[in-house]
């Protein structure tokens, strides 16, 4: 069954800017920040989400951590740490749409955490916010069968991808599939359904500012359980999305691309052979010559392979980039 939502004006609203923003990114061709940004935005991923459920390591603290330098702290949260950055790690390695490597993430992001990483719980749980119990999960008998309705929706449903990526964090949080670490792997899994839509998303830290407004965001979360559909949590979401997305546009550098940069969008955007027009129609802007100049290069560094002569001849990447 389709999980219940609604299309309001502002959810159209905001997947417009949503959708304006990625306009942007290709027009600087923008698949990923420069390394300095990647960095520093992975860092304010890994602690955000961290903190929201309670860590209370620092940027400067995880920095060190990222970088294997040890530090004083407690054990537990230098395992969470320790883990995140392994989970995050291997983000690209995930299909959105598996059960099974949703499992394997939660078995990442909470090893040495939990009793049994990466299943199911076997108990009735429920969230508390102070000394309130805010939300009372299905049955643990039920959470295999919910989860997979779940991602039959993620995978069959025609709905919008950044939709989709909202209603299933919704969705998720709500079931509560796992004993411990639901709110991490919700913004985890998010993150990973949304690269699906632009790679860009993998070093956007949305996580950073739903730490920023994160009563606002258990405020989403609770009235969504109160109307029984997920709109306002979209709404919400969307929000946090679009901002966050400018602001890495922002930071990004808006020069003229160079050939590293051209090498990179255009690998990540052109699928099977293509033909040095082809080349020239996705890096807008460039020469016949800066093509020719640009596909040697790449021939010449193992990047791409290529078939017949002249005019007539043809690329594809024949390496992961």
């Amino acid at each position: 069954m389709k999980p219940p939502y609604e299309i309001t004006k502002t959810i159209l609203t905001l997947y417009g800017e949503i959708t304006e923003a990625l306009g942007i990114c290709q027009s600087i061709m923008l698949v990923k920040p420069e390394a300095h940004l990647r960095r520093q935005n992975r860092i304010k991923t890994i602690q955000s989400s961290l903190a929201i459920e309670g860590n209370t390591l620092d940027i400067k603290n995880v920095t060190a951590l990222l970088d294997n330098h040890k530090i004083i702290g407690p054990e537990k949260d230098i395992i969470e740490v320790k883990n995140a950055i392994t989970a995050y790690d291997q983000l690209n390695g995930f299909t959105p749409h598996s059960i099974a490597h949703f499992l394997k993430a939660h078995s990442f992001l909470m090893k040495g955490l939990v009793i049994n990483p990466g299943e199911f719980r076997k108990k009735q749980v429920g969230i508390m916010r102070g000394e309130n119990i805010t939300h009372t999960a299905p049955t643990a008998d039920m959470v295999p069968g919910l989860m997979n309705d779940l991602f039959k929706y993620l995978k069959f449903d025609n709905d919008l991808e950044i939709i989709k990526s909202c209603v299933f964090h919704y969705e998720m949080e709500f079931i509560h599939p796992f004993e411990d670490g639901n709110g991490r792997m919700g913004r985890y899994w998010q993150t990973r359904l949304l690269m699906n839509v632009n790679p860009i998303f993998e070093f956007v830290p949305i996580e950073k500012l739903i730490k920023d407004h994160q009563q606002k965001y258990y405020d989403a979360l609770s009235k969504s359980d109160n109307t029984g559909k997920s709109t306002i949590f979209i709404e919400f979401m969307l929000d946090i999305i679009n901002k966050t997305l400018r602001d890495t546009i922002k930071k990004s550098k808006g020069t003229n691309a160079d050939f590293s940069k051209r090498k990179e969008y255009a690998l990540s955007v052109i699928e099977g052979w293509f033909d040095r027009k082809k080349y020239m129609t996705v890096c807008r802007g460039i020469s016949s010559a800066t093509a020719s100049r640009d596909l040697k290069k790449l021939l010449e560094e193992g990047i791409i392979e290529s078939s017949g002569s002249g005019r007539m001849t043809k690329y594809k990447k024949i390496t992961s980039f």
